[in-house]
Protein backbone atom coordinates (compact mmCIF):
# COMPACT_ATOMS: atom_id res chain seq x y z
CA UNK A 1 0.00 0.00 0.00
CA UNK A 2 1.34 3.40 -0.99
CA UNK A 3 1.65 6.01 1.72
CA UNK A 4 1.95 8.90 -0.72
CA UNK A 5 -0.22 9.53 -3.75
CA UNK A 6 1.61 10.24 -6.97
CA UNK A 7 1.42 13.92 -7.88
CA UNK A 8 0.50 13.75 -11.54
CA UNK A 9 0.57 17.53 -11.94
CA UNK A 10 4.37 17.47 -12.05
CA UNK A 11 4.48 15.23 -15.13
CA UNK A 12 4.79 16.43 -18.72
CA UNK A 13 1.86 15.87 -21.06
CA UNK A 14 3.79 13.13 -22.84
CA UNK A 15 4.57 11.33 -19.56
CA UNK A 16 0.92 11.52 -18.57
CA UNK A 17 -0.09 9.86 -21.84
CA UNK A 18 2.41 7.06 -21.18
CA UNK A 19 0.95 6.58 -17.71
CA UNK A 20 -2.58 6.59 -19.09
CA UNK A 21 -1.58 3.97 -21.67
CA UNK A 22 -0.25 1.80 -18.84
CA UNK A 23 -3.59 2.02 -17.03
CA UNK A 24 -3.11 4.93 -14.62
CA UNK A 25 -6.47 6.67 -15.08
CA UNK A 26 -5.67 9.61 -12.78
CA UNK A 27 -3.28 10.88 -15.47
CA UNK A 28 -6.33 11.53 -17.65
CA UNK A 29 -7.83 14.01 -15.16
CA UNK A 30 -4.68 16.15 -15.22
CA UNK A 31 -4.62 16.24 -19.03
CA UNK A 32 -8.30 17.14 -19.08
CA UNK A 33 -7.76 20.00 -16.64
CA UNK A 34 -4.83 21.29 -18.69
CA UNK A 35 -6.47 21.29 -22.10
CA UNK A 36 -10.28 21.07 -21.98
CA UNK A 37 -10.72 24.84 -21.93
CA UNK A 38 -8.23 25.51 -24.76
CA UNK A 39 -9.81 22.79 -26.89
CA UNK A 40 -13.29 24.14 -26.28
CA UNK A 41 -12.16 27.59 -27.44
CA UNK A 42 -10.55 26.08 -30.54
CA UNK A 43 -13.64 24.08 -31.53
CA UNK A 44 -15.89 27.05 -30.73
CA UNK A 45 -13.96 29.26 -33.16
CA UNK A 46 -13.68 26.63 -35.87
CA UNK A 47 -17.26 25.35 -35.69
CA UNK A 48 -19.29 28.49 -36.23
CA UNK A 49 -19.54 29.62 -32.59
CA UNK A 50 -21.75 26.62 -31.85
CA UNK A 51 -21.31 26.11 -28.11
CA UNK A 52 -23.05 22.74 -27.95
CA UNK A 53 -21.09 21.40 -30.90
CA UNK A 54 -17.82 22.62 -29.37
CA UNK A 55 -18.69 20.87 -26.08
CA UNK A 56 -19.56 17.66 -27.97
CA UNK A 57 -16.25 17.77 -29.82
CA UNK A 58 -14.27 18.24 -26.60
CA UNK A 59 -16.11 15.24 -25.16
CA UNK A 60 -15.40 13.19 -28.30
CA UNK A 61 -11.71 14.12 -28.25
CA UNK A 62 -11.20 13.09 -24.64
CA UNK A 63 -13.29 9.95 -25.15
CA UNK A 64 -10.81 8.93 -27.86
CA UNK A 65 -7.91 9.53 -25.49
CA UNK A 66 -9.32 7.48 -22.65
CA UNK A 67 -10.52 4.66 -24.91
CA UNK A 68 -7.34 4.43 -26.97
CA UNK A 69 -4.41 6.22 -25.27
CA UNK A 70 -1.96 4.17 -27.35
CA UNK A 71 -3.03 6.16 -30.45
CA UNK A 72 -0.75 8.96 -29.23
CA UNK A 73 2.72 8.94 -30.79
CA UNK A 74 4.93 9.44 -27.72
CA UNK A 75 7.76 10.85 -29.84
CA UNK A 76 5.61 13.91 -30.63
CA UNK A 77 4.57 16.89 -28.56
CA UNK A 78 1.17 16.15 -27.01
CA UNK A 79 -0.05 19.70 -27.65
CA UNK A 80 0.85 19.49 -31.35
CA UNK A 81 -0.72 16.04 -31.64
CA UNK A 82 -3.86 17.27 -29.87
CA UNK A 83 -4.34 20.15 -32.32
CA UNK A 84 -3.64 17.81 -35.23
CA UNK A 85 -6.44 15.46 -34.11
CA UNK A 86 -8.75 18.42 -33.40
CA UNK A 87 -7.98 19.89 -36.82
CA UNK A 88 -8.90 16.61 -38.52
CA UNK A 89 -12.13 16.42 -36.51
CA UNK A 90 -13.07 19.88 -37.80
CA UNK A 91 -12.20 18.93 -41.38
CA UNK A 92 -14.47 15.90 -41.14
CA UNK A 93 -17.24 18.13 -39.83
CA UNK A 94 -16.76 20.55 -42.74
CA UNK A 95 -17.20 17.64 -45.11
CA UNK A 96 -20.41 16.65 -43.36
CA UNK A 97 -21.83 20.14 -43.53
CA UNK A 98 -21.85 22.40 -46.53
CA UNK A 99 -20.55 25.67 -45.16
CA UNK A 100 -22.83 28.49 -46.25
CA UNK A 101 -21.16 31.59 -47.64
CA UNK A 102 -20.63 34.15 -44.93
CA UNK A 103 -21.15 31.73 -42.05
CA UNK A 104 -19.35 33.04 -39.00
CA UNK A 105 -16.72 30.75 -37.54
CA UNK A 106 -16.05 32.73 -34.43
CA UNK A 107 -12.88 34.51 -35.44
CA UNK A 108 -11.94 37.33 -33.18
CA UNK A 109 -11.50 40.93 -34.16
CA UNK A 110 -8.78 41.83 -36.63
CA UNK A 111 -5.70 39.77 -35.58
CA UNK A 112 -3.21 42.45 -36.47
CA UNK A 113 -4.38 42.87 -40.06
CA UNK A 114 -5.94 46.23 -39.26
CA UNK A 115 -3.70 48.89 -37.77
CA UNK A 116 -3.93 49.85 -34.11
CA UNK A 117 -5.97 52.89 -35.00
CA UNK A 118 -8.78 50.48 -35.88
CA UNK A 119 -10.12 51.46 -32.46
CA UNK A 120 -10.78 54.93 -33.85
CA UNK A 121 -13.56 53.46 -35.98
CA UNK A 122 -17.07 53.74 -34.64
CA UNK A 123 -18.53 50.50 -33.28
CA UNK A 124 -20.61 50.16 -36.43
CA UNK A 125 -17.60 50.38 -38.73
CA UNK A 126 -15.69 47.94 -36.56
CA UNK A 127 -18.56 45.45 -36.61
CA UNK A 128 -18.75 45.67 -40.42
CA UNK A 129 -14.97 45.22 -40.68
CA UNK A 130 -15.03 42.18 -38.38
CA UNK A 131 -17.80 40.47 -40.32
CA UNK A 132 -16.06 41.20 -43.61
CA UNK A 133 -12.76 39.87 -42.22
CA UNK A 134 -14.42 36.61 -41.19
CA UNK A 135 -15.97 36.21 -44.63
CA UNK A 136 -12.68 36.86 -46.41
CA UNK A 137 -10.85 34.41 -44.14
CA UNK A 138 -13.48 31.76 -44.85
CA UNK A 139 -12.95 32.29 -48.58
CA UNK A 140 -9.25 31.46 -48.36
CA UNK A 141 -8.45 27.92 -49.42
CA UNK A 142 -8.14 25.48 -46.55
CA UNK A 143 -4.33 25.22 -46.40
CA UNK A 144 -3.83 29.00 -46.11
CA UNK A 145 -6.74 29.46 -43.72
CA UNK A 146 -5.63 26.75 -41.29
CA UNK A 147 -2.02 28.04 -41.22
CA UNK A 148 -3.25 31.57 -40.47
CA UNK A 149 -5.64 30.40 -37.74
CA UNK A 150 -3.06 28.18 -36.01
CA UNK A 151 -0.50 31.03 -35.99
CA UNK A 152 -2.56 34.14 -35.30
CA UNK A 153 -5.54 32.74 -33.38
CA UNK A 154 -4.28 29.63 -31.60
CA UNK A 155 -0.83 31.18 -31.12
CA UNK A 156 1.18 28.11 -32.12
CA UNK A 157 4.78 28.57 -33.21
CA UNK A 158 5.88 28.03 -36.81
CA UNK A 159 7.68 24.86 -35.68
CA UNK A 160 4.57 23.52 -33.91
CA UNK A 161 2.40 24.14 -36.98
CA UNK A 162 4.96 22.48 -39.27
CA UNK A 163 4.99 19.42 -37.02
CA UNK A 164 1.22 19.40 -36.74
CA UNK A 165 0.62 19.56 -40.50
CA UNK A 166 3.75 17.52 -41.35
CA UNK A 167 5.14 20.08 -43.78
CA UNK A 168 8.23 22.30 -43.75
CA UNK A 169 8.53 25.50 -41.71
CA UNK A 170 9.27 27.38 -44.94
CA UNK A 171 5.96 26.24 -46.42
CA UNK A 172 4.10 27.33 -43.27
CA UNK A 173 5.74 30.77 -43.37
CA UNK A 174 4.86 31.10 -47.04
CA UNK A 175 1.21 30.18 -46.40
CA UNK A 176 0.89 32.60 -43.49
CA UNK A 177 2.53 35.37 -45.53
CA UNK A 178 0.18 34.71 -48.45
CA UNK A 179 -2.92 34.64 -46.21
CA UNK A 180 -1.93 37.85 -44.40
CA UNK A 181 -1.10 39.68 -47.63
CA UNK A 182 -4.31 38.48 -49.31
CA UNK A 183 -6.49 39.55 -46.37
CA UNK A 184 -4.77 42.94 -46.13
CA UNK A 185 -5.40 43.53 -49.85
CA UNK A 186 -9.01 42.35 -49.67
CA UNK A 187 -9.70 44.66 -46.75
CA UNK A 188 -7.60 47.62 -47.91
CA UNK A 189 -10.71 49.71 -48.62
CA UNK A 190 -11.32 49.84 -44.86
CA UNK A 191 -7.91 51.41 -44.42
CA UNK A 192 -8.73 53.96 -47.14
CA UNK A 193 -12.10 54.71 -45.53
CA UNK A 194 -10.40 55.27 -42.22
CA UNK A 195 -7.84 57.61 -43.76
CA UNK A 196 -10.66 59.53 -45.45
CA UNK A 197 -12.60 59.61 -42.20
CA UNK A 198 -9.67 61.12 -40.28
CA UNK A 199 -8.16 63.10 -43.15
Amino acid sequence: MRLFKTSYEQYTDESLMKKLASGEKQAFDVLYDRYASALFNYFYRMLWKDKEKAEDFVHDFFSKIIQKPTSFDTSRSFKTWMYSVANNMCKNEYKRQAVRAGTKNGLEDSYGIASESENAFSQTHFSIFKNEFEKKLNLLDEKHREAFIFRHIEGLSIKEIADLLKISEGTIKSRIFYATKHLAEELSHYQQEKTKHHG
